[in-house]
């Protein structure tokens, strides 16, 4: 049986060491990416909503580098949203470049009432590349 090994990213932020937690783990040939918001280095949030879309992106492509993924390994995305029908528009421009043609990956978008001064998360579940799969 494999065990599950943590992943971070090369410039890891503060939220992972505060809150005790992986940036992802990987099991076997699939990587769980945990909740990736618009944090500064410091673990603070972007203020502007959709810089902080943008660097919540950046910090996912970080942590799926970290794995060997990219965006295009990515099966299953939740999304979550303090206003989901004032930030639809933009989260969807940004979606839309970081997702540019099919296929795309499948998608849960939540609306939540508190993301600890985020205003938009996403989570993921990648399959790393079988050239990199040591299970």
């Amino acid at each position: 049986m494999t065990r599950p090994e943590p992943i971070f990213p090369a410039n890891r932020h503060a939220l992972y060491q505060a809150h005790g937690y992986s940036a992802a783990i990987r099991s076997g040939d699939l990587l769980f990416v945990s909740g990736q918001v618009g944090s500064r280095a410091d673990g603070s949030p972007e203020p502007d909503f959709e810089s902080q879309v943008r660097l919540a992106f950046g910090n996912l492509r970080d942590t799926l580098a970290a794995a060997g993924c990219t965006l295009d390994d990515i099966i299953d995305v939740t999304s979550f949203h303090t206003d989901p029908e004032r930030q639809f528009a933009t989260i969807m421009a940004v979606k839309q470049e970081v997702f540019p043609k099919a296929p795309y990956p499948n998608w849960t978008a939540l609306g939540v009432t508190w993301l600890a001064g985020f205003d938009f998360e996403i989570k993921v579940i990648a399959r790393i590349p079988e050239s990199l799969d040591r299970a």
